[in-house]
């Protein structure tokens, strides 16, 4: 057991309850500093830099891990968030893809990589990601909204519909936008 990495460890983490962020930062770099090969280390960097919405430097510190740990599918998943949030949509699409590969069941990492392809005008791609993530979570109603959007955008109208009375069963309010968004005034009637 390497002792000073624990010991600095310990004294981020008990910095980090005590709300001061950047003082834990100092004692988990001085725990990276005794073991630079601790991969747990690297995450709690990355989770720490992404809380100040420091993407660059959340994303550097995940990658360091992803290196030391490639199949570690929920690290893959906290990289492909820092990079989505830092505007590296490229990399984010990669990162979430490993993702799904490491754990198909990560319904996250698959509305993510949706997300992104639906920015990016890939709605195919888009609604492919988000059917896995609404099979998986199947009362999501950002996920079933973002489905049917997409399928809208492919001009694909019975989908649409599949997406309006899934979402209807069980969240009326987000049925509705999906409704208005997606310019299917032919389910009005159906909001009561």
């Amino acid at each position: 057991m390497n002792y000073d990495r624990v010991r600095h460890g310990l004294r981020g983490m008990f910095l980090n309850m005590l709300g001061q962020r950047e003082r834990a930062l100092d004692a988990y770099r001085d725990s990276l500093a005794a073991d630079p090969n601790h991969a747990e280390t690297l995450r709690t960097l990355g989770w720490l830099e992404a809380q100040q919405e420091r993407w660059a430097e959340a994303e550097a510190w995940l990658a360091r891990a992803v290196e030391l740990e490639p199949d570690d599918a929920h690290t893959w998943f906290n990289l492909a968030y820092a990079r989505d949030k830092g505007g590296m949509d490229d990399a984010a699409i990669a990162a979430f893809l490993r993702a799904t590969e490491l754990n198909p069941k990560n319904d996250r990492a698959w509305y993510g990589l949706g997300m992104l392809h639906a920015r990016h005008g890939r709605h195919r791609d888009a609604a492919a990601a988000l059917t896995e993530a609404g099979k998986l979570q199947p009362m999501n109603g950002l996920a079933w909204y973002a489905l049917g959007m997409a399928w809208h955008h492919c001009n694909e109208p019975d989908k649409v519909t599949a997406a309006i009375e899934h979402t209807l069963s069980y969240d009326p309010q987000t049925a509705q936008r999906l409704i208005h968004d997606a310019e299917r005034s032919d389910y009005a009637h159906r909001l009561g």
